[in-house]
């Protein structure tokens, strides 16, 4: 079980930067903490859910979807408890809710998620609001 928490979203001008965060707690805590992957997806209203950015807290660095590679940067805090997405050179497209999303170990691997809209992820915080105005 792992709770999910997003932070920071708010309005941002076009071309600035905000920073995400997602907190994670439950048994990620404790001594028996499993490795889990977790993500940052976004929707937009009238569009499809979009995987943004991927972590896996056993190891490993982000990965990203290609429409926010070299904008977005996502990163773990020392605890592996956080996933922050710092947004450089955001754009009004970039307008949405931000969710973060966690799985335990899913088969394939944590990319496939990314890719597929994160479809059938099993752990979702409640969105936080991005506005990118220009």
């Amino acid at each position: 079980q792992v709770q999910l928490a997003e932070s920071g979203g708010g309005s941002v001008q076009a071309g600035g930067s905000l920073r995400l965060s997602c907190a994670a707690s439950g048994y990620t805590f404790s001594r028996y903490s499993r490795s889990f992957c977790i993500y940052w997806f976004r929707q937009t209203p009238g569009a499809e859910r979009e995987g943004l950015a991927v972590t896996y807290t056993g190891g490993g660095g982000p990965r990203y979807a290609d429409s926010v590679k070299g904008r977005f940067v996502a990163s773990l805090d020392n605890g592996k408890t956080t996933l922050h997405l710092e947004m450089s050179s955001v754009r009004v497209e970039d307008t949405g809710i931000y969710y973060c999303a966690a799985e335990y170990e899913p088969p394939g691997g944590c990319f496939r998620y990314l890719l597929n809209r994160g479809d059938g992820l099993t752990y979702w915080g409640q969105g936080t609001q991005v506005t990118v105005s220009s």
